[in-house]
């Protein structure tokens, strides 16, 4: 079967009462499934599979679940679910900040977690394939942008400073050139969350960018709307 119909699922917990029996169900529900009680384990598997979305477990002993997914987050593009104990919304949020894709609080039933997972892998695969050039300095419209700052110059040398959130929207639009992306894809290529109550964020941080980068932001030539909700850089790249 291909990728798409028969995704690798990698199990992180140091519960092996848990990490077997659900790797039995997800394994009788179509997945191919791995399973790791740390993240030295995990290194292992990965050196030598092709992971498609990996359940990671917060509390571990040694390297926590939020250290693995600070890790993963600068070296790959894996999607994480996080499993917790924890009911503290703050843990959720610190986890979703460092780029997990959902979370799910123990005991869960695996049944939603499944569901889960397929929502997460739905998104995913679907997203479009990042541009070759990721690195460098490109020039469009009056700005020049060096994709490692967070900042932009324009004419005259004027430096406009970027956010954490605009700098990684402009990367994602970038990379993407000349493809429409829904608000669900941006947030997944900003490794933001896919829950209703954050799609806004999305279009304040597009407005804002406008704002800084648009000579009019009431007819945009760089970051155009598409209908249905979508967004396209639709701005020439030239790269050096």
């Amino acid at each position: 079967m291909t990728k798409a119909h028969n995704p690798h699922i990698l199990i992180i917990d140091d519960e092996r009462d848990i990490r077997r029996p659900l790797a039995k169900y997800l394994g009788e529900n179509g997945y191919r499934v791995s399973n790791a009680d740390s993240g030295r384990e995990m290194d292992k598997i990965m050196s030598k599979s092709n992971i498609d979305l990996i359940v990671l477990d917060v509390m571990m002993p040694g390297e926590d679940g939020f250290s693995i997914c600070k890790r993963l987050q600068a070296t790959t593009r894996i999607p994480i679910i996080l499993l917790t104990a924890l009911k503290d919304d703050t843990d959720r949020i610190v986890g979703l900040e460092l780029g997990a894709d959902d979370y799910v609080a123990k005991p869960f039933n695996p049944r939603e977690l499944r569901a889960r997972i397929k929502t997460v892998l739905r998104r995913t695969l679907m997203l479009p394939p990042r541009s070759e050039r990721l690195s460098g300095t490109v020039k469009f419209d009056r700005w020049h942008f060096d994709l490692s700052q967070k900042q932009i110059v324009g004419p005259h040398d004027l430096v406009v400073p970027l956010s954490s959130g605009e700098h990684a929207l402009l990367l994602a639009l970038i990379e993407h050139a000349g493809i429409a992306l829904s608000r669900d894809q941006l947030l997944d290529l900003t490794r933001g969350v896919s829950a209703p109550i954050f799609d806004r964020r999305i279009d304040n941080q597009i407005s804002r960018l406008r704002r800084k980068l648009e000579e009019d932001t009431k007819n945009p030539a760089i970051i155009q709307t598409k209908w249905g909700g979508g967004y396209v850089f639709a701005a020439e790249l030239i790269w050096s």
